[in-house]
């Protein structure tokens, strides 16, 4: 008996030896892009091997991911760098005015998430003027895309007041109801090429409604995020011209309750076999780069990411 006694300890010091840690990362629609690159980031922390375990969950956003993290429901997530501002300062937006979220880290900069406007062809709309009195998507609740569909309208002198109706869907109903013409437009805050305006392309023809920089700049200081961006004709099947837009940043974030060590050994996982790392999506090879990822971060970086920025030569 004795003997076995010392077995049965033996296995379960070895069992607390090799437990690992889990790690559930925020994304976004499954039709968006946050998915498959959280999906991705995952499948390169599980077959790594460094006492780590990595899942993604589809969410509605970036809003939502931040307030997820703050509940201590996700360790990381992607987010927007506006949102992720905005909460980190308590401020801007009706979802953190005065209710700062301080417990968010930054791990890295991704790629640019472009402020898609797409209409139905046959709803009469060449202008975001011309959103006015119509059926709208203008993204989930508690997503980017809402704040940023505010935003837009703002700047032409608009509100969601003056849409026939703001349709506050997730992008893969919006598509439905485009799809039905149950919607004459929709808003979607996401990375270029995104497979929900792919398919909504190959159904409906579409047409991108143009956003002037110049309109945007007028509120960029209290909006700081903005960037001018051009979509590329050819994107989307049937828009064949390059179409003027915005876009702001898609970026990784992490509780500040994750140990240094913890996130040092996701960012080794994760970034340290770049070839592996852009592989996950078009929009990681076509943007991503190591040395852009730590610049105009808009809330601190997490000490685990900046141990493992140093040890590449990225940070001094």
């Amino acid at each position: 008996m004795r003997v076995k006694s010392v077995l049965l300890v033996a296995m379960a010091l070895l069992g607390l030896g090799m437990a690992q840690e889990f790690i559930t990362i925020g994304s976004g629609s499954t039709t968006g892009v946050y998915f498959p690159v959280a999906t991705g980031m995952a499948k390169l922390v599980n077959d790594a091997g460094v006492g780590l375990r990595a899942n993604a969950r589809s969410t509605g956003g970036s809003v939502a991911n931040i307030n997820a993290i703050a509940a201590g429901e996700f360790e990381m997530a992607l987010a927007q760098n506006d949102i992720a501002y905005y909460a980190y300062q308590g401020c801007c937006i009706a979802a953190f005015d005065g209710k700062a979220v301080k417990g968010i880290r930054a791990l890295a900069a991704l790629y640019p998430e472009v402020i898609h406007i797409v209409s139905r062809q046959d709803a009469g709309i060449r202008t975001v003027a011309d959103l006015k009195g119509k059926r709208v998507v203008v993204g989930d609740v508690g997503s980017g895309t809402e704040q940023n569909a505010r935003q837009i309208l703002e700047a032409y002198g608009l509100r969601f007041e003056d849409l026939g109706q703001a349709i506050r869907v997730s992008a893969t109903q919006g598509i439905q109801l485009m799809q039905d013409k149950r919607a004459d437009a929709l808003f979607y805050t996401v990375g270029l090429g995104a497979s929900a305006i792919q398919q909504l392309a190959l159904t409906t023809p579409i047409s991108l409604v143009a956003v002037d920089l110049g309109k945007v700049q007028t509120i960029a200081k209290k909006y700081p995020f903005y960037v001018g961006f051009n979509i590329p004709g050819g994107t989307y099947k049937g828009v064949d011209v390059t179409t003027p837009t915005v876009a702001v940043q898609a970026m990784l974030i992490a509780s500040e309750k994750l140990s240094a060590d913890s996130v040092y050994k996701f960012m080794k996982a994760v970034f340290g076999n770049q070839e592996a790392f852009k592989k996950i999506h078009p929009n990681l090879e076509r943007f991503f780069s190591l040395q852009k990822a730590v610049k105009g971060l808009p809330i601190p970086l997490h000490p685990g990411a900046e141990r493992f920025y140093k040890e590449i030569g990225v940070l001094k």
